[in-house]
């Protein structure tokens, strides 16, 4: 048995762009093309509307399926392999140590980490919402069993408000996650996921930083410093390290940015 880690693109909506991109194709045909059934005002606005719209879909869906192939796990590329186990190499456990994967998907962070610490074990936790109906809780549980990776777990959970106690972890970690947690303050979230951390503790928290998603990002590194952190680093995984500027921008991920550091 493989892994299965799935794909950040979903594929319903590549085969929903190109759908829409047909049925618009198939209307400019027929009603602006051949004008079946319609006058000339008529016919020329089916061929302007019809036309965009399937021009756009075309577009959009070309966009959509290059970003599936550097994300997927089978391909070429294997971008998200390389953001994973590259995020992995900064989560550290003790012996006997425990960590916590949040908004774990598919479980390929949580599995990355637990196979690089077998001394501790990994927890990962998701509410696996609609948005991303594909990923649950069985899914990472027979990824893990394929890996052949024991130290490793799943539960629900909302990163918005953790159901651990302060200090739970020694290790926190998650990945391109809290940018899709709409209208909520990621700094806050940043510091909710901080609170489960025992002292002494690392972290690695990799997501698109911009300052609309995520405002002074700096600022917010010299507070953790301020409160007692150590190795506070914010690292831009788009200049090389995951990725190229180019690329970033070709794959909508720019503001990639890897917040480490120890508790």
């Amino acid at each position: 048995m493989k892994a299965d880690y799935k794909n950040w693109v979903p594929k319903g909506l590549i085969v929903a762009l190109l759908a829409a991109a047909a049925a618009a194709g198939l209307c400019f045909a027929v009603f602006g093309v051949a004008g079946w059934g319609v006058g000339w005002t008529a016919r020329i606005a089916w061929a302007v509307a019809a036309g965009t719209i399937c021009a756009l879909c075309d577009l959009l869906a070309a966009q959509v399926i290059v970003m599936y192939r550097a994300f997927s796990y089978n391909g070429k590329r294997q971008l998200a392999r390389q953001v994973v186990e590259g995020t992995a190499r900064y989560v550290k456990l003790p012996p006997g140590g425990r960590g916590l994967d949040v908004g774990c998907g598919s479980g390929a962070l949580t599995i990355a980490c637990a196979k690089r610490n077998p001394q501790g074990s990994m927890l990962g936790v998701d509410r696996w919402g609609h948005e991303y109906a594909s990923y649950n809780k069985p899914l990472c549980e027979r990824n893990a069993a394929a890996e052949g990776t024991n130290n490793v777990s799943f539960a629900r959970g909302d990163a918005l408000k953790l159901d651990f106690p302060d200090e739970s972890f020694d290790a926190v970690t998650s990945n391109y996650v809290y940018h899709n947690v709409t209208g909520a303050d990621k700094q806050e979230l940043l510091l909710e996921t901080l609170r489960v951390l025992k002292k002494g503790g690392v972290f690695a928290i990799h997501d698109l930083m911009t300052p609309s998603r995520y405002g002074d990002m700096r600022a917010f590194a010299d507070e953790l410093k301020r409160r007692g952190y150590e190795e506070v680093q914010l690292l831009d995984t788009t200049g090389g390290m995951f990725m190229s500027p180019a690329e970033a921008r070709r794959l909508m991920l720019k503001g990639s940015t890897l917040l480490t550091g120890r508790k």
